[in-house]
Parts: structure tokens; C-alpha cells; sequence
């Protein structure tokens, strides 16, 4: 298990109560990442500090206690996905935030997650506009 950045609550404050800002991540994920979007935890593992605590945008989730981070990297040229599990007051006291999943993803489909999926929370430099997201 490694701790690989910390979260703002305040971007949290519409998924789920913050009990801790730390978030880890397991050998068990990390595997999966690894698995299921191969090279891409290789490659982009460094950038999950930033999307942690300066997601462009966190959306509604699939699952409760879940927000889905997304941020593009200006630097790199790339766009990222980061899932996230929140701790929650009723998980056993050793639970942690902790990231599900990472992977890189293309332009056309962080724009279909922002017209389909609730937006939580919205950074000011998102470059973001009411025109993108269909009715």
C-alpha cells in the first residue's frame, strides 16, 4: 500500500463527507491497472498527485462513496480518468481513501463523460462551457 497524494474536501463536499485527505493505493490495483490499460501506470503514475488535488472535474459516480477525477495535463498532451473510493464514517477504521482505477483517456471521451455524467465539482481553469454539456 502507498500513499500517493491528497485530496481538497472542499472539491469533495458534493460526493461524500472527507474523513482523511491521504489517498493510497494498493499492490492489488496497481495490478489491475496494469492489467486492464497496460503501460499506462507506467507512464502517467506521476501525474496522480496532480489530478488528486487539481481534478478539472469530479463526476457522479456508478457506485456510493465513489467520485470519477478528470484532468487534462497540459504538459503531457494527455487526458486522464482517476476513480476514487471515499472512507466513509461506517468503514472499518483501517479503510482509506484509495484509487480504483487510472488510465489515460482520448479527448472525445472525456467529453462524453462531461455531457453524460453529473458534474460534482468544476475547476475554475477548467476551460469548460455550458455548450459543451447537451441538455
Amino acid at each position: 500500500m502507498y500513499t500517493v497524494g491528497k485530496i481538497d474536501p472542499e472539491h469533495f463536499k458534493n460526493v461524500s463527507p472527507i474523513l482523511t485527505d491521504d489517498v493510497i493505493i494498493t499492490e492489488r490495483q496497481i495490478a489491475h491497472i496494469m492489467e486492464r490499460h497496460p503501460q499506462d501506470y507506467e507512464r502517467f503514475a506521476g501525474y496522480i498527485p496532480q489530478v488528486l488535488k487539481q481534478p478539472d472535474f469530479i463526476l457522479e459516480a456508478n457506485k456510493p462513496h465513489r467520485a470519477v477525477l478528470l484532468k487534462k495535463i497540459v504538459k503531457s498532451g494527455n487526458n486522464f480518468q482517476l476513480i476514487i473510493r471515499i472512507k466513509v464514517a461506517t468503514d472499518p477504521a483501517e479503510y482509506q481513501n484509495s484509487v480504483i482505477t487510472y488510465m489515460k483517456i482520448s479527448d472525445s471521451r472525456y467529453k462524453n463523460y462531461l455531457r453524460n455524467k453529473k458534474i460534482l465539482y468544476k475547476s475554475e481553469n477548467s476551460g469548460y462551457t455550458e455548450s459543451v454539456k447537451k441538455g
